[in-house]
């Protein structure tokens, strides 16, 4: 197998996905038996899963090289803590469980590559610092059932998909310890672009794509509430109404600052058109969330692509945008071709890619999804690293990225240039 062939990762079966009721469980932190343990662990290791800064821990504890399990117990009970991707309850299991270290065996590329497998596992192929730029489009809240879905073992205790979360607070978490493992694959002055939609606390069928919820809003579907293979309730949340929104955007952006990385932006992504939606009593949604987030102040970034990129890879959609790069980004979206039900343009992956990164920096896209994302990088020029658990849509993904003809920035930049760009048409 060549360098730049997909990787297959061995994984579990597809599994048939559960109904989601959101019930808040009832748990809370067994203070005494934690009393009499004696391990100690680094500021560094416990920042992050208490949602502190060192330098407040220093404020709080005082200076020290190690903290004992009764500091870790003093910050739980401030006043500043706040979950990241584990509940008060868990911080201290998660401490004190012994975890394998990573294979030293990395994977790279020289052009292109896709890999096969859940992200929790694939991303520890990569090696640390090594990526330029993240940019993906996760799955959503309890919105869609994607194909080959996996069961995950995530760090708060729950097994299942992700997207697929009981509550929002589970996907929230879920999002939040991808991120908290993208940090050590991304460089010093790299950027992550998180394209994320909210999710309204209902009670609703979960079908497998756009197409499926608006044939039903045509009232073209025949299937009963029982036929449908999952379905989401409402009820038994500990806060949350029904048809209410559950506000997750900006909830994985404050948790992201709080495992140490920057907020450098909420971008909305104004749609050109958006799915119909059959309610009376709110306005109906035609904007999405893209969340920069960085490890620095101050990274890598080329502002003037804006102007300079051709529109079908994120530069200025003339007609639409001002000449002021903003944060508010009027794009098109996606046909939906080869059965995806979340893709995002082509032109969204490409602005973000050319505003963070340079020729020849490599991108990773941990949801490649039908390969968008790919597409865009190799038109910029840029590697590409894509994962997927989906094997149809690895190798939907190989052959759109395969099929861009062209690889390098001038094409991107250069009018005269002829190139053919699956699923966006031609740059």
């Amino acid at each position: 197998m060549g360098p730049d062939r997909p990787r297959v990762v061995a994984l579990k079966q597809g599994v048939q996905l559960p109904d989601i009721k959101p019930q808040t469980p009832v748990a809370a932190l067994n203070r005494p038996a934690w009393l009499s343990r004696e391990e100690t662990f680094s500021i560094a290791e416990v920042a992050p899963l208490v949602g502190m800064a060192p330098t407040f821990i220093t404020k709080v504890l005082g200076r020290r090289a190690q903290l004992s399990v009764q500091d870790v117990l003093t910050l739980l009970d401030q006043d500043a803590f706040s979950e990241t991707f584990l509940p008060r309850s868990k911080v201290l299991d998660y401490l004190t469980t012994e975890r394998e270290a990573p294979a030293a065996d990395y994977q790279t590329t020289a052009a292109h590559l896709l890999i096969e497998g859940n992200v929790t596992e694939a991303l520890d192929l990569l090696e640390p610092g090594s990526v330029q730029c993240v940019v993906t489009s996760t799955p959503y809240w309890g919105l869609r059932i994607y194909k080959d879905s996996k069961l995950v073992h995530w760090a708060d205790g729950e097994e299942c998909a992700y997207g697929h979360e009981q509550t929002p607070e589970g996907f929230i978490r879920h999002s939040v310890q991808i991120l908290f493992q993208l940090r050590d694959v991304l460089a010093d002055d790299g950027s992550i672009w998180w394209n994320i939609m909210d999710s309204y606390n209902t009670r609703t069928q979960i079908r497998g794509n756009a197409a499926e919820a608006l044939r039903a809003m045509q009232g073209k579907d025949s299937k009963s509430w029982a036929d449908h293979a999952a379905r989401r309730y409402s009820a038994g949340h500990s806060y949350l109404k029904d048809g209410e929104l559950s506000m997750i955007p900006v909830q994985i952006a404050q948790r992201a600052s709080r495992i140490g990385l920057f907020v450098k932006s909420l971008i909305t992504w104004a749609k050109t058109s958006s799915m119909p939606e059959p309610q009376n009593s709110r306005v109906s949604r035609g904007s999405e969330f893209v969340i920069h987030l960085t490890k620095t102040r101050t990274p890598k970034f080329d502002r003037e692509a804006y102007r300079r990129v051709t529109p079908a890879l994120g530069g200025r959609n003339i007609g639409y945008e001002s000449d002021k790069l903003a944060d508010v980004w009027v794009l098109p979206t996606s046909s939906g071709k080869n059965g995806h039900g979340a893709q995002f343009p082509t032109a969204l992956p490409g602005r973000c890619i050319a505003l963070s990164t340079a020729p020849n920096d490599l991108v990773l896209d941990p949801f490649v999804g039908s390969g968008n994302s790919g597409v865009a990088a190799r038109a910029l020029g840029r590697r590409f690293i894509g994962i997927d658990v989906s094997p149809q849509y690895i190798g939907i993904a190989e052959a759109a990225i395969s099929s861009v003809p062209q690889s390098g920035f001038a094409a991107a930049t250069d009018a005269s240039t002829h190139q053919e760009l699956p699923m966006t048409g031609e740059l």
